[in-house]
């Protein structure tokens, strides 16, 4: 049987702007149908930082210029940048399949993903997003309940939660094609955050982490392993004193004492090693990989990477 695996790519392995996305989206192709080529059985998840916070200041600014439109919920924000990066991601992928003679269905599933309204993040916004704003504008969004935040010299921005992830809704969806040996791209961006009320699913101002749904989807389609390409090729401890040191092979039991040393970054580097060790544990003989997108060929073969087993 194909070694099953999530990949959850980065904001280096998808740019920044339009033309920056469709030039990284052909290099993150090759990594992606290296693997394929391999024989993996491949899902991809991926980040949308900068582009969910685009989409949300276009949506705004054109809501402020046609006063018959409103500014777009950042549910909605969540959904586009889902459908715009999934559309260059299926492309880039099929195209670079095709010039190696594989023919491969590649989709993007619009992935929901329920949040719980009482979760702590909801009371304390972390994730800053849009452009800068004035304190007339920032008012007003903190009339409509919406937080901000002030950096010094530059404005206010929008502030958003980050709330964890509790179920993704379109999970059968995702199994079926991945067991029909198709290639699919889903929970972009950590999915679309929604609320569920009875059979409703009500969207939610948050934006959620994507590792930590890279890992939640690893563990509902029971992948065997958990690929988070980022942009350095091995994860630091220690960072700038002379004990500075690279990890290569680890065990769980020492990811875990990292984390709890306090090496890694809030909304850097420890959310990878959560995702990863909540996924390791759930079963016997899985690994999860943190390496850079260019380093991916030798990463799987062991070469390179930080690899938790």
């Amino acid at each position: 049987m194909k070694k099953r695996v999530v990949v959850a790519l980065g904001h280096r392995a998808l740019g920044t702007t339009l033309p920056e996305q469709k030039e990284a989206v052909k290099h993150t192709a090759k990594s992606i149908a290296d693997l394929i080529e391999a024989g993996y059985q491949v899902v991809i998840t991926h980040s949308n930082a900068p582009q969910v916070g685009m989409i949300h200041t276009a949506m705004n600014e054109f809501g402020k210029a046609h006063q018959d439109y409103t500014p777009a919920p950042m549910s909605v924000c969540s959904a586009m940048s889902q459908g715009y990066i999934g559309y260059d991601l299926q492309n880039g992928i099929r195209e670079e399949l095709l010039d190696r003679g594989i023919f491969r269905t590649v989709s993007t599933i619009l992935t929901q993903v329920t949040v719980d309204p009482y979760d702590e993040a909801f009371y304390t916004p972390t994730k800053v997003l849009g452009r800068y704003m004035t304190v007339e504008e920032a008012n007003q969004e903190r009339k409509k309940g919406n937080y901000v935040v002030e950096e010094p010299g530059k404005g206010f921005r929008r502030v958003v939660s980050a709330p964890n992830p509790v179920e993704i809704v379109e999970i059968e969806a995702i199994r079926t094609l991945v067991d029909a040996d198709q290639i699919v791209i889903a929970c972009g961006g950590g999915g679309i955050p929604v609320l569920k009320q009875d059979h409703r699913l009500k969207g939610a101002s948050a934006v959620i982490e994507k590792d930590l749904v890279a890992g939640r989807l690893a563990e509902e389609i029971n992948a065997d392993e958990l690929i988070i390409l980022t942009s350095v090729e091995k994860v630091r401890i220690n960072l700038g004193t002379p004990e500075e040191e690279e990890l290569g092979e680890i065990t769980v039991s020492q990811a875990k004492q990292y984390m709890e040393e306090g090496h890694f970054g809030v909304y850097n580097m420890l959310p990878k090693f959560q995702a990863s060790v909540e996924f390791i544990e759930k079963r016997e003989g899985r690994q999860a990989l943190i390496t850079s997108f260019d380093k991916l060929k030798e990463g799987i073969k062991g070469k390179t990477g930080t690899i938790i087993k």
